[in-house]
């Protein structure tokens, strides 16, 4: 498979602005690096109260913006933004959860015109201070926004269908098993993840009722979503019982599953793996030995979409849905039978057309 097959293609309008500091929260912060703005942009945030300057701001949860997936599609999205609205764009990597609000201030204060706050988790410190800051436009990227929790215009959520990914990855898997057995290594248990793993599940055992699903959330912690290790300990244990597909969804901790299946004896001939969020043989090559595909959704475009609007002024809705898809096969073109690539291309077709539902519910 050459293209990029989309299940959703819903366009992407919301806004922030990226911005990295660190002080006394501990965070680790950083600007856009040198060469990645347009020439004559600001090379600092002392005049972003300048209504002529805009200025982007990023917050992560706890991840990292090279975490090869969800961090660092968001921040890919912001650096594209800052091209196109010849801005300037700073990050922070937060550290411990009770800096979500002392970090997004380091941005409010300094009259940033939007920020973008990447995680589930910030769902609730993203509306606070978006209700304490009018004048700032916030994106929440995957957070869900209960619309009378929603004070005004300059707030919104960008989500996305992971359901809909994870049932194409799921029914591509279903297909190509042969030991009837699929697993999964996951982030923390939160609604974004649940949706990919569900997905997976239900379209899984829609191509083929006879298989079995085993599904491992990592336990709550900071490191949720950065813990390799336990990813691919999961993993290992997971194929020692027969399973011969594996779904990493988590971040870093799904990147270890991945790149253990990719070492285990038969990957990419009797094992395989599937990632998620962007392309993850671009992201993560040493998966590239077991990865069929990534149950992706286009975090990046719809970043940028959502910060462009930004710079207009507020948003016409508090909620925004963004894109998802499955990886192109690229190496797996040829393993991949005909028949299953047509079958999947269908009950993609069907998803987008709307004729096909997967039934996950939360």
């Amino acid at each position: 498979m050459k293209s990029s097959r989309y299940l959703v293609a819903v366009p992407a309008a919301l806004a922030l602005a990226l911005a990295g500091c660190g002080g006394s929260t501990g965070s680790s912060e950083s600007s856009a690096p040198a060469g990645s703005a347009a020439p004559g942009a600001p090379t600092d945030d002392s005049n972003c109260a300048d209504e002529a300057v805009f200025c982007i701001g990023l917050v992560t949860d706890t991840g990292k913006v090279d975490d090869k997936s969800f961090n660092q599609s968001a921040h890919e999205g912001a650096l594209e933004a800052q091209k196109q609205t010849n801005g300037f764009y700073k990050y922070i990597e937060t550290q411990d959860a009770k800096d979500y609000a002392a970090n997004m201030a380091q941005f409010t204060n300094k009259k940033y015109d939007a920020i973008v706050t990447v995680g589930f988790l910030m769902t609730d410190a993203t509306l606070e201070a978006a209700k304490a800051n009018p004048g700032t436009r916030f994106i929440g990227v995957d957070q869900g926004y209960d619309p009378a929790a929603v004070s005004g215009k300059n707030v919104t959520g960008l989500i996305f269908p992971e359901d809909q990914a994870g049932y194409g990855a799921g029914y591509l898997a279903g297909l190509m098993t042969k030991t009837n057995k699929l697993g999964q290594v996951l982030g923390l248990e939160i609604p974004p993840v649940q949706k990919f793993a569900k997905g997976f599940e239900a379209g899984a055992k829609a191509a083929n009722p006879a298989i079995t699903v085993t599904t491992v959330y990592h336990p709550a912690g900071d490191n949720a979503f950065n813990d390799p290790v336990w990813g691919a300990g999961e993993a290992k244990k997971q194929l020692a019982q027969g399973a011969d597909i594996i779904f990493g969804a988590g971040g870093n901790t799904g990147n270890g599953a991945l790149q253990e299946v990719a070492k285990a004896k038969g990957a990419g001939t009797e094992v395989f793996c599937i990632g998620v969020d962007t392309d993850q043989w671009d992201t993560v090559p040493a998966a590239q030995p077991c990865l069929i595909t990534s149950a992706m959704k286009l975090i990046t475009e719809g970043v940028t979409e959502t910060l462009v609007t930004a710079k207009d002024g507020d948003f016409a809705e508090n909620q925004t849905l963004g894109k998802a898809g499955l990886a192109p096969f690229h190496d797996f073109e040829s393993v991949i039978p005909a028949d299953v690539k047509a079958k999947v291309d269908e009950v993609v077709k069907q998803m987008e057309a709307g004729t096909l539902q997967t039934g996950v519910t939360l």
